[in-house]
């Protein structure tokens, strides 16, 4: 007995040694989330209904609770760009979903390649796509030029699951809302098979007549299930339940639409996550390797409801369960003390226009067209007729090639379009790109004038800027982000795992710090980052050689 007794200490001592050697080096996994559309709000509100993943990571996990964008233009492509490269769009150059090309003369979208093949999984093959108009590395992109960390990146959106990965991936995959159907593009290699195999075994249309019913105890819920301006997609009313059909009776355009704005939608990239962390064996190999997980769909779920909703209530209530899903199996496929996480969103959202009017706000919305036809006519009666507006898009005006030189050139002509445009009741400033190319407009005082210049990009950016006033917003939603307000800039940012110091952290931050920090986890140089590592919440110390 006493024989077996040592036997057994000394077994139990070797693991111990075993598992103190193994913790005392960098993660084996890197796991970013990004959650599309999570204002920072909701974390406050909804936290007590959380009891799985999302609540482990705030119990048990670092929570900067004071994170914001410092940028005015808070959109997808541009978080995700923000996130992932720890740069700002001035720099990483991707400050819009899309913007107007003036040498093609039309509307790109940020991932547009036409140099890569779009590579369909079943179906038909999309648009090539690629982080060609990147203009900095990526994390990724870092960890496997120093690492040789293998990358796997999803999402419902394909310039998501693009911007988290970068240049180069194992693994790159998205819906293409156009073609109803999952795709990547020769960019990344084209089809892989472990996708395939997943995306055959589970079929979307699988879902089709589920429906989707309240989460929680009616009771729970903080606001009406119905109130004004929601623009619920096709074949849905405002209530619950939602069910996932259409008027064809089968698979279609519009059960397509209603699955990616529900619970669904993010369930699938959950277990799509997991499968591709297994097949991939991340985590698993003598380097480092990355999983990033895009969830579009509280973004889709935000636009069409608002944040005020049930159904943005309700989605976060499931993501929860979702998450808790996904590191449950991260806990088996890799060893739960092996692994960090870091969780932000790309953005906020803005109330919806009608439900502020109700409390005494000044809201609405407005078309981008409006506002290039004030221009239009403002131009022409400094100037005489003509065509001077090429472009309007978002805060973007876009002048004919020449015509923009032709108003500096009589400066009371500019400023007569700038006063006309700034009279308007949506428009707080306007911005003429050479006071946002100022270099010292980064570091002005004015922080609207700093939050403008952040986001110009000036081969991209339109020759004037237009800031919304808080609460103003363009037409085709229920309402959207993209304004300099803290619902579109505040955000949550948390670290949980490996090397982590749980807590709440009140130090400002920004999602700009998040992938900074995991570098100086690992150990790697981001030379392009503006943001710097949150070393606050690390329990050792990291490497010096990540710039701040």
């Amino acid at each position: 007995m006493r024989r077996a007794l040592i036997t057994i200490a000394v077994a139990a001592a070797l693991v111990s040694t075993t598992r103190a050697q193994t913790a005392s080096g960098p993660p084996k996994l890197a796991v970013l989330i990004v959650v599309d559309q999570m204002r920072a709000d909701y974390v406050t509100r909804f936290r007590g209904e959380w009891s799985s993943g999302l609540r482990r990571l705030l119990t048990k996990g670092a929570w900067f609770s004071n994170a914001a964008y410092p940028y005015m233009l808070t959109f997808t492509c541009a978080g995700h760009a923000t996130v992932s490269t720890g740069a700002l769009p001035h720099r990483h150059g991707i400050m819009q979903n899309t913007w107007f090309d003036r040498q093609s003369g039309k509307i790109v979208r940020c991932s547009e390649d036409d140099r890569p093949a779009g590579v369909g999984y079943g179906g038909s093959n999309g648009e090539g796509d690629s982080a060609a108009r990147l203009l900095v590395p990526t994390f990724a992109d870092q960890m496997r030029r120093e690492k040789g960390a293998r990358v796997v990146t999803l999402s419902l959106k394909a310039r998501s699951a693009i911007m988290l990965a970068g240049q180069v991936a194992d693994a790159v995959t998205w819906r293409n809302e156009a073609l109803d159907g999952w795709q990547t593009s020769t960019a990344y290699g084209g089809a892989v098979a472990a996708v395939k195999a997943f995306v055959d075994a589970n079929p979307v249309e699988a879902d089709y007549g589920k429906p989707w019913i309240r989460t929680l105890p009616r009771g729970r819920y903080r606001y009406p299930d119905t109130l004004p301006g929601e623009m619920p997609p096709g074949g849905w009313s405002p209530v619950f339940p939602h069910v996932l059909t259409s008027r064809t009776g089968k698979p279609d355009a519009e059960f397509y639409t209603q699955w990616e704005r529900s619970p669904y939608g993010d369930e699938y990239l959950g277990r799509m996550a997991a499968a591709l962390a297994a097949s991939f064996e991340l985590g698993r190999h003598d380097t480092t390797d990355i999983l990033g997980v895009s969830f579009s769909s509280p973004d889709l779920v935000g636009h069409a409801f608002g944040p005020l909703s049930e159904e943005v209530q309700d989605m976060y209530a499931r993501l929860d369960r979702t998450i808790g899903t996904l590191l449950d199996r991260l806990d088996r496929l890799v060893g739960s003390d092996q692994y960090v996480v870091a969780l932000t969103s790309d953005h906020g959202v803005s109330g919806v226009p009608e439900q502020l009017k109700l409390d005494g706000k000044n809201a609405g919305k407005l078309n981008i067209r409006a506002l290039g036809e004030v221009v239009e006519r403002a131009a022409a009666e400094a100037l005489g007729p003509g065509k001077y507006v090429a472009n309007g898009n978002y805060n973007d005006v876009y002048f004919e090639p020449g015509m923009y030189e032709k108003l500096k050139a009589s400066p009371a002509a500019l400023n007569a379009v700038v006063a006309e445009l700034s009279k308007q009741p949506s428009v707080a400033r306007v911005f003429r790109r050479e006071e946002l190319y100022d270099p010292s407009a980064i570091g002005s005082t004015d922080q609207t004038l700093r939050a403008a210049a952040l986001s110009f990009v000036a081969e991209r950016s339109g020759d004037l800027v237009v800031a919304m006033k808080p609460g103003w917003m363009f037409t085709g939603l229920a309402t959207t982000h993209g304004s300099a307000t803290d619902d579109d800039q505040r955000v949550p940012i948390i670290f949980f795992g490996r090397g982590i110091k749980p807590g709440e952290y009140r130090e400002a931050a920004s999602p700009a710090d998040v992938t900074p920090t995991l570098a100086a986890i690992f150990g790697i140089t981001m030379p392009q980052a503006e943001g710097r590592p949150l070393r606050s919440a690390l329990a050792a110390p990291v490497s010096t050689a990540t710039r701040p």
